[in-house]
């Protein structure tokens, strides 16, 4: 049999090209390798502020933008985690064996919090916890996962650890898979790719939307005019071409930017042209979907009862070890 993975994606907005080249693409890959689950993770969205009224459109549309980037519904399981209520009450009891100390250090909580200094609450606090559960809940042994998410999973394996040497062995200790993607840094150039920055590129952009983002990114600062040579080693843009330009066009940018045979203006233009001939069948395929929500409710419900079942089978387990009627 194959081994479990899981990931989840938070429904918050527009999905972008940073998070397409450091998870979509590769979960894609690994569909074929491991019995996949991936969970539209709506409660870890909550510990931040958001619009009730807009929740149920973002799960809808995290659905469509996943599903019409590559993860076939007949292939993997898409489902959202509040219909299966299994993963908040194996949270709480997670939380039991979970030390205070090992979740003040987690770093993304200290960041988190910097940047919701209004909204500090226990929510963000126990995240992790909550991420935990998702992953044990089924069984899970591998978490495709970016480097800022290690912490999280070596979190995970301790919690693991901590429950079976007190109940007995019921968890295997999940191993991150992490993305081949470095870091995609925003078009601002200084920051990771982010929604709530607005320094992104969706995947269901426009062309136009692309060309005039792409137009106003931040390239080789150092290179203040047309005549100046560059460095495509320190060029944000540059780490795009390796994704969505080919060989040919790389080796032709890095050599003709070093020796200002061509501008930024050139460059850009000829990434605009790739990123949107990359992702112009997506968004067409997003259109098709987000027309019938029906038909992605009808998916997510399935895979929410496919979820339920293994979700009963291992709580029943836990039960029966802590003692519990």
């Amino acid at each position: 049999m194959k081994k479990r993975l899981f990931s989840g994606i938070q429904p918050s907005g527009d999905v972008h090209i940073g998070n397409y080249l450091g998870a979509i693409r590769n979960w894609v890959r690994l569909i074929d390798q491991f019995e996949c689950i991936f969970c539209i993770v709506d409660y870890h969205a909550i510990t931040i502020e958001y619009d009730p009224k807009d929740m149920k459109k973002r799960i809808l549309n995290a659905a469509a933008v996943n599903i019409a980037s590559g993860l076939d519904p007949g292939r993997c399981i898409l489902f959202v985690q509040s219909h299966v209520p299994e993963h908040t009450e194996l949270a709480w009891i997670l939380n039991t064996v979970t030390p205070m100390g090992h979740l003040e250090r987690m770093t993304q909580y200290k960041d988190k919090s910097r940047q919701h200094a209004e909204n500090i609450n226990a929510g963000l606090f126990n995240y992790p916890v909550l991420q935990a559960a998702d992953i044990l809940l089924y069984k899970s042994d591998a978490v495709p996962v970016g480097e800022d998410q290690v912490q999280h999973i070596e979190l995970a394996r301790e919690i693991a650890r901590k429950f079976n040497m007190r109940y007995g062995e019921i968890f295997p200790e999940p191993k991150e898979i992490l993305s081949e993607a470095p870091r995609i840094m925003g078009l601002d150039g200084k920051t990771k790719m982010s929604k709530s920055l607005g320094n992104y590129i969706s995947l269901i952009e426009s062309p136009e939307s692309i060309r005039k983002k792409l137009s106003a990114a931040v390239t080789d600062e150092n290179r203040k005019r047309r005549t100046d040579t560059g460095n495509p080693d320190i060029c944000n843009l540059f780490t795009l071409h390796k994704y969505f330009s080919t060989k040919e066009q790389i080796e032709y940018v890095q050599g003709a930017c070093r020796t200002a045979e061509i501008g930024c203006v050139e460059c850009k233009r000829v990434l605009s042209d790739n990123v949107a001939e990359a992702l112009t069948p997506v968004r067409l395929r997003y259109e098709e979907l987000v027309k019938d929500p029906d038909f992605l409710l009808g998916i997510l419900s399935e895979g929410a009862a496919r979820c339920k079942r293994m979700a009963e089978d291992t709580m029943g387990d836990a039960r029966k070890r802590m003692g519990l009627l």
